[in-house]
């Protein structure tokens, strides 16, 4: 399947975007859909999963409370909704589908997700925070 991400930009603190991931490809509902962000010099972390449209896995902390993920099967679009924006959220966001259902991993610290275990990847949209 090939990911088309969209929605970023430039926000002030305290301000919301929402960003969207179109999927073309076939068999859009078998697909569990997540969202990652990259900060410069950071590593990638995800954020959200969603293996259908009743479930979410929190995979960061920093999402809890503030971000949601939500898909519509018939626009076979996955979206992020994020609120409360804050500086420390700029970062390049990326979306990413998985054959297989969320996989979300403790490390007896935090959770996490593994990049690996998601098979197509968008190109990654900007979002930047001013304070």
């Amino acid at each position: 399947v090939q990911l088309q991400a969209s929605g970023g930009g430039l926000v002030q603190a305290g301000g919301s975007l929402r960003l969207s991931c179109t999927v073309r490809g076939r068999s859009f509902t078998t697909y569990a859909m997540g969202w990652f962000r990259q900060a410069p010099g950071k590593e990638r972390e995800g954020l959200l999963c969603s293996s259908d449209r009743w479930t979410t896995e929190y995979i960061s902390k920093s999402a809890q409370g503030r971000f949601t993920i939500s898909r519509d099967n018939a626009k076979n679009t996955v979206y992020l909704q994020m609120n409360s924006l804050k500086p420390e959220d700029t970062a390049v966001y990326y979306c990413a589908a998985d054959r297989r259902s969320c996989r979300v991993y403790y490390n007896g610290t935090h959770s996490y997700a593994k990049i690996t275990d998601f098979n197509s990847w968008g190109q990654g949209t900007q979002v930047t925070v001013s304070s």
